[in-house]
């Protein structure tokens, strides 16, 4: 059995930081990783692990620009077209792994996500080549120091979830930035204090962060602002469907909590039969007889 994880968010959330990350830690459990580069305008300086496949050898950003006169947004879509297009290509690389962790390394315009049938499409794919996949979403820490903008974030994981729909984990980013130690030496990270309790609104987003008072919202010049604040609230309450697993890179127990969480979600190695074990004349056992 082949799995794919496909690792998505919005730009600067951390995505490729936390694919290398992934690697390591499969590769120091003696699993069979590899890197896939999906996104077109990638440098190959970005990543610390080389890529086993990559778009750009199919198709480049930067030639779609520069040929076709597109600018990155419509190249960017014009690209992941191109890459549907030929999806042989995919199925032609993909065929040399068996029984491999495939980690897919995905663009940052959330909009492929959320409005396109790009990875819908791939993803269904991909099923259809036996690989069993899941994906998970990033946002930042720094969201949570503007909850509107946190709340954005939190529709635009709803509406990917619901694109997509393949097993799913959201991840709160860089949680190395945010502490919830006044007493912190450092003097704070860089995103501030916050009590455990407050960090726990956000990781299981509390709906009523958003909600103020009539007459107390920030735009009071526009009374619809708040009405667009409850009807958000509303649907928030009404499909809770995301939450968040904080992820902290500089500790290796909140990485191995994420990865055996997208382990769960994907069931890997259930289907797996036992492997034989060594023979007892091999290596350290020799000398016991």
């Amino acid at each position: 059995m082949r799995y794919a994880v496909l690792v998505t968010g919005p730009a600067g959330a951390g995505k490729t930081t936390f694919t290398a990350s992934f690697l390591t830690h499969l590769a120091a459990s003696r699993r069979t990783a590899h890197l896939v580069n999906l996104d077109p305008a990638a440098s190959a300086t970005s990543f610390e692990y080389e890529p086993v496949i990559d778009i750009k050898d199919l198709v480049s950003l930067e030639d779609v620009m520069g040929e076709l006169d597109y600018g990155p947004n419509g190249g960017l879509v014009y690209c992941f077209e191109y890459l549907l297009q030929n999806m042989d290509w995919l199925e032609e690389e993909l065929g040399g792994f068996e029984d491999d962790y495939l980690i897919f390394d995905c663009p940052g315009q959330i909009e492929l996500y959320t409005h396109h049938p790009f990875l819908p499409t791939l993803v269904q794919n991909l099923t259809r080549m036996g690989i069993r996949t899941s994906a998970v979403y990033l946002i930042e820490s720094q969201f949570m120091e503007d909850k509107y903008k946190f709340f954005s974030g939190v529709l635009s994981a709803m509406s990917a979830m619901v694109n997509l729909e393949i097993p799913w984990i959201n991840i709160m980013s860089k949680m190395d930035l945010v502490t919830s130690n006044p007493e912190d030496p450092s003097g704070g990270a860089r995103n501030g204090f916050r009590g455990k309790r407050n960090i726990a609104r956000y990781l299981d987003p509390d709906p009523l962060l958003l909600v103020s008072a009539r007459g107390q919202e920030e735009n009071t010049a526009n009374p619809r602002f708040h009405a667009l604040n409850q009807a958000i609230v509303q649907l928030i309450e009404d499909h809770p469907l995301v939450s968040f697993l904080p992820l902290d890179l500089t500790s290796s127990d909140s990485l191995e909590t994420v990865i055996s969480h997208i382990d769960y979600t994907m069931q890997y190695g259930e289907d797996e039969e036992p492997k034989e074990p060594r023979d007892l004349d091999e290596g350290d056992f020799g000398d016991m007889e």
